[in-house]
């Protein structure tokens, strides 16, 4: 009789990283925002502006690098190598300066067969003999003119891990529609019976229709029931709603040391994520608003950048106001997301005015206008704004009176609370 022996799997270094929760470590560097067009010289401010973000093959093989050491992934022997030393065998320090090079390239591997990231092209193999670091070494031999990109299942799952960490920081919630003061006949019973009427769904109530029939024709069998004896349940009227989310990407959403961006954009994959698994009869588009406005589709806001800017509010809310109006919903909202003053509008010829010396009565006067244009067309305005300056706050107290709407003045670290608390629970309420 033949004997077959199976060898047992051992898993590698790479087999035992959860991709998932690697690629919930790299959010920030994947949505990295940047200054688009790099370092910007400007003749009032100077140069200001950081480098582009970078996309290469090697910078996503430190970012993994970076994360596996901050997560104590590597190995005693790995991270002394990484910092420089040797471990007194020169042989044995190549060997693992190659075992490392491995590893992250296995790592790229499986994000590329797992579907999260795609590249333009296959990235060259590293010489075993090249060092890890440094000019010439094997990162950088691995990622020569290799780029990546997020791919669609790439930037839901991030928007996913976003929305999953924004609730577990807001508390329990039990989301699901949208709360109004209406009732309708739907499936979850939440108030008294009422007549059936014609156009309501049949979701009946049994006991309150034979107490009908009964008490109409006495207790007899069989009974007659008639129209006016049926007794429908009631539930909390669900409505839809469409949302323009608005993001500033002027100059200053990146500067002075804080990367504001891309936590707006954080915040806008959470949302993208809440809509399509909760409440799939809503909508939401994403305008950019700078020197003058734009519509982006979803599957670009990943690679949105800030640049050398003004903020042109009023033409960011123009556009959303056209986008809002050809949504047939219920609701129609708009949350502003914005660290500055406008300082330019759109002039009759196409021109752009700018000033941003103070706040200009001009801007301020377009500015107003697009708001009331908003509010009689039944769209609210909710803005969040991330600056406390008290010329700011004025402003954003005179959009909400225009508006009927709310100001959240908020930071990086709350916005995406703030934003899902307002979106899902529709109340009316200062923070």
């Amino acid at each position: 009789m033949r004997y077959t022996t199976y060898s047992k799997f051992i898993p590698g270094m790479a087999d035992a990283v959860n991709l998932q929760e690697l690629m919930d470590q790299l959010g920030d560097f994947l949505l990295q925002s940047g200054f688009a067009g790099g370092p910007f010289q400007h003749p009032y401010w100077g140069e200001f502006g950081d480098e582009e973000g970078d996309r290469s093959m090697d910078a996503l093989r430190q970012a993994i690098m970076d994360a596996l050491t901050q997560s104590g992934k590597l190995t005693p022997e790995m991270l002394q190598i990484l910092r420089g030393e040797s471990t007194g065998d020169e042989e044995r320090d190549h060997q693992i300066q190659q075992d490392l090079a491995e590893l992250i390239d296995q790592i790229i591997q499986r994000l590329i067969d797992e579907g999260y990231l795609t590249t333009e092209h296959s990235p060259n193999m590293p010489d075993a003999y090249q060092e890890v670091l440094g000019p010439g070494g094997q990162a950088h031999s691995a990622a020569q003119q290799v780029n990546f990109n997020l791919t669609d299942k790439g930037i839901d799952f991030l928007g996913y891990q976003a929305l999953k960490h924004l609730l577990g920081s807001i508390g329990k919630s039990s989301f699901g529609s949208h709360d109004t003061a209406y009732l309708s006949t739907g499936i979850e019973a939440e108030a008294a019976s009422k007549p059936y009427e014609f156009g309501d769904t049949l979701n009946l109530d049994v006991n309150a229709t034979l107490a009908n029939a009964i008490e109409r024709g006495g207790l007899e069998f069989p009974i007659d029931i008639d129209y006016p004896d049926l007794m429908v349940y009631q539930s909390e009227y669900r409505s839809s709603a469409a949302t323009v989310l608005m993001l500033d990407c002027s100059h200053s959403m990146i500067l002075y040391g804080e990367d504001r961006f891309t936590p707006a954009k954080r915040v806008a994959l959470a949302l993208t994520h809440l809509i399509r698994t909760q409440f799939p009869g809503d909508s939401l588009r994403v305008v950019l608003f700078h020197d003058s406005a734009e519509e982006i589709p979803l599957s670009r806001l990943a690679h949105a950048q800030v640049g050398p800017y003004h903020t042109n509010t009023a033409e960011g809310l123009k556009l959303a106001r056209r986008l809002l109006l050809a949504q047939k919903k219920d609701m129609r909202q708009i949350i502003m997301i914005t660290d500055g003053k406008p300082s330019a509008l759109t002039l009759p010829d196409g021109s752009i005015y700018v000033n941003s010396m103070g706040l200009d009565p001009r801007i301020l006067h377009q500015t107003f206008s697009e708001v009331a244009n908003c509010k009689r067309s039944g769209i609210i305005i909710n803005t969040f704004m991330l600056a406390r300056e008290h010329s700011l706050v004025q402003f954003v107290k005179k959009v909400c009176e225009i508006s009927r709407g709310k100001a959240y003045f908020t930071n990086t670290v709350t916005l995406g609370q703030y934003i899902l608390m307002d979106f899902m629970r529709r109340k009316t309420r200062k923070i």
